[in-house]
């Protein structure tokens, strides 16, 4: 699935918080959206799976406006989306939670079927989370629950994955897996991202935003360099290579405060 954002304006109180932003994400891509808090991501995202309508500009996927061209229920069949917040500690078990993502699929009121069990399975051992199946999700950890939301959308069959920070509360080797996966994975993929070495070594692209604008946008390598970082990110950068896996690689430092 092609997504394209043209030029899309959302305002919020009255306050515009992303302004006329262009972006591109070709099929099979993974791009990250990048940006220090308050630059826009999230509300960006908001605007991909129909949680907050554009106030300007419009979203198309595979070259239909997703406001108005493409229904509720349709759009849910394309698009899968991993937030943050997770709203609640759910009372439902793991695999319960994971079966929701079939929803869109179905007819209202229809039983689940055995390719609906077969599918959430095979979503659950793709996180590492067959095992926990029968848990409650609110006895997770928070790190098992993001694995849980994962799972929920990969048994939604998307073309679409959108994601809020995917390896918040996880673990150093859960947070590795979980965007080894996710690349593996192939889908169409927009995904804002908080560790830079994290969108560096898995991203194809990255849209970096400041003030809700796009500053800069390419291939990991070419964008993150130490003057948009210390601009953007007001860190110092020396960009590198991970000798571990031959990925790039940025060793990071406050700036230096100014001398009296």
């Amino acid at each position: 699935m092609h997504l394209h954002l043209d030029a899309v304006h959302v305002r919020r109180g009255g306050r515009p918080i992303v302004g006329g932003v262009d972006l591109d994400v070709r099929p099979g891509e993974f791009v990250g959206l990048l940006g220090p808090n308050g630059s826009g991501k999230s509300t960006l995202l908001r605007t991909v799976y129909r949680a907050l309508r554009p106030s300007g500009g419009a979203v198309w996927l595979d070259g239909r406006d997703l406001w108005r061209d493409v229904g509720v229920r349709e759009a849910a069949r394309h698009t899968a989306a991993v937030q943050q917040e997770h709203g609640g500690d759910f009372a439902f078990t793991v695999a319960e939670t994971v079966l929701a993502g079939r929803t869109p699929h179905k007819a209202l009121l229809a039983r689940d079927t055995a390719a609906d069990t077969a599918l959430v399975l095979a979503a659950l051992d793709r996180v590492g989370l067959r095992d926990q199946a029968h848990r409650l999700v609110h006895t997770l950890s928070g790190g098992e629950k993001q694995r849980v939301l994962l799972a929920r959308a990969l048994a939604q069959q998307p073309r679409l994955l959108v994601l809020d920070e995917p390896t918040n509360h996880l673990d150093i080797t859960a947070q590795l897996g979980q965007l080894r996966l996710i690349r593996r994975l192939r889908l169409t993929t927009l995904a804002a991202l908080h560790d830079l070495n994290h969108a560096a070594a898995f991203c194809d692209r990255v849209y970096v935003l400041h003030a809700g604008r796009v500053a800069a946008t390419g291939r990991p390598g070419d964008v993150l360099t130490p003057e948009l970082l210390a601009r953007i990110f007001k860190v110092r950068a020396h960009p590198g290579t991970n000798p571990l896996t031959d990925a790039p690689h940025l060793y990071l430092a406050p700036l230096e405060e100014d001398s009296p």
